[in-house]
């Protein structure tokens, strides 16, 4: 039922996403060719090749949509990161279509010239279609919300187990009501239980009254959240439930288990669960990828023409030492390699203390390098790691294996960091957990760009380096 209800969301999603945009490209003929806000140069063209176009960008626009995750049923996705991903996909599908048609211009047989298509009208589309994908997506979100929290609709749900596992339900089907699910009851063989209330929710009666709890409550989806060793029970309940028309939810008990996400796998038949599940990979690990390309070559090109030579020259010029330093690091699966650094240190550095972190005021520090630590230039030449694939823009940063070692016997989940590439900046540097600073802490924040990444949380993140995290805690 609940995979049936998201894809009705999604096609209702789809239904407005396609008519919002079929609007736009008319409203946007409207407003190039016969209001004229941009004036016109070459006389109004003919709108049958325009007409040609509707049908390409009524297949792209939603292909890209859905590969931007907005037909994906996202609880936790605010407005405003909606529009953001929408902005996103528009601006990939417009360059798609304009891609096309650099490779498809027909020719005019009146002019015996190649057909070009206006570039104001695109741009006019663009604008047009993103503010109304937004308007029409907050009108659907606003009436779904609305027939369910009127109690139209709504499924009713018994959750077999009152234990942890059980309240997490209860707790998240009261939070997100609007969803259309209405928790009844628990059912629990524990005495100490029998007639409490969780999140709302009353414990009804033990296991074996679950026949009856279906009948009186008149129950749609039974929920059953018993524990590991409650194996026989959970059998027993089945067998009974089975005997009634309701649907069957079986939530394992290994959740407590999952390091990052959870997803079901299909080994030849067998159901399989995912306990470590990463959100980078298929078209999402493609998108970053180019993104990281992008930027990469764009950002290496501009540092080598206007601020690699000044900072190379003023290293060279203090010591006369090497320019850059390389230093091992851990990055993707546990894969050493090494990053590429502006020399910050004193040659030889470490010789007499081994492996050490830099620290405020750190005497090794040759004066052009506290300049360029404290704003973080040191770290541009990395850009040169990501063109070659090692790292990321954005993401953990590496630490070297004699680091590693020692806190992956520290600190849980430390080496979960290393499931995605390492970057030149990441959630936890931005909000000034780089450096000598708390592991812990950093460990959080990294695990939590794991499990939420997006290409909007990327871009969030590029812009809030720019804007403040350079210099926090760089010694």
């Amino acid at each position: 039922m609940i995979r049936q209800q998201r894809r009705s969301n999604a096609l209702l999603y789809l239904t407005g996403d396609l008519l919002a945009t079929l609007a736009a490209f008319f409203v946007a003929w409207f407003l190039r060719f016969e209001v004229q806000l941009v004036p016109l140069t070459k006389g109004k063209p003919d709108f049958e090749p325009y007409l040609f176009l509707l049908p390409v960008i009524l297949v792209i626009w939603p292909v890209v949509l859905y590969f931007h995750g907005l037909y994906q049923s996202r609880r936790d996705r605010s407005r405003v990161d909606e529009a953001l991903t929408l902005a996103l996909a528009v601006v990939v599908a417009t360059f798609l279509i304009s891609a096309g048609q650099a490779w498809y211009r027909p020719l005019d047989e009146v002019t015996d010239e190649y057909f070009q298509y206006s570039r104001a009208f695109m741009a006019l589309f663009v604008a047009v279609d993103l503010a109304l994908l937004v308007v029409t997506r907050t009108v659907i979100r606003w009436h779904l919300q609305r027939r369910r929290l009127a109690g139209h609709n709504l499924q009713r749900i018994l959750i077999v187990g009152a234990g942890n596992l059980g309240k997490e339900i209860a707790f998240k089907l009261q939070a997100h009501r609007e969803l259309g699910f209405a928790a009844v009851g628990f059912l629990d063989d524990d005495p100490g239980k029998t007639g409490s209330t969780f999140f709302d929710v009353p414990v009804l009666g033990t296991l074996r009254e679950v026949e009856r709890v279906i009948e009186v409550q008149r129950v749609d989806q039974v929920y059953i959240a018993l524990p590991l060793e409650a194996h026989r029970k959970m059998l027993r309940v089945m067998q009974t439930v089975g005997r009634h028309c309701v649907e069957v939810k079986l939530v394992p008990d290994v959740l407590q288990y999952a390091t990052l996400k959870s997803s079901l796998e299909d080994l030849d038949g067998m159901p399989v669960i995912n306990l470590s599940q990463v959100p980078l990979q298929g078209w999402s690990s493609l998108a970053k990828r180019g993104m990281d390309l992008t930027i990469a070559g764009a950002g290496l090109l501009f540092c080598m023409l206007f601020v690699f030579p000044w900072i190379a020259l003023a290293i060279w010029i203090e010591d006369r030492g090497p320019i850059f330093y390389k230093q091992e690091r851990m990055g993707l699966d546990g894969k050493s390699f090494l990053i590429l650094k502006f020399r910050s240190m004193r040659v030889n550095a470490e010789s007499s203390t081994g492996p050490v972190w830099a620290k405020k005021g750190d005497a090794r520090r040759t004066a052009i390098g506290e300049f360029i630590r404290q704003w973080s230039i040191d770290e541009l030449p990395q850009l040169w790691n990501v063109l070659k694939g090692e790292m990321s823009i954005i993401g953990p940063r590496p630490e070297r294996p004699i680091f590693v070692q020692e806190f992956k016997h520290k600190i849980p989940d430390y080496m979960l960091r290393h499931r995605v590439k390492a970057g030149i900046t990441g959630w936890a540097q931005v909000h000034g957990w780089r450096g000598n600073t708390s592991i812990r802490k950093r460990i959080q924040y990294d695990l939590y760009y794991i499990q939420n990444w997006s290409l909007t949380l990327d871009l969030k993140i590029l812009w809030m380096t720019f804007r403040s995290g350079l210099w926090h805690n760089a010694y």
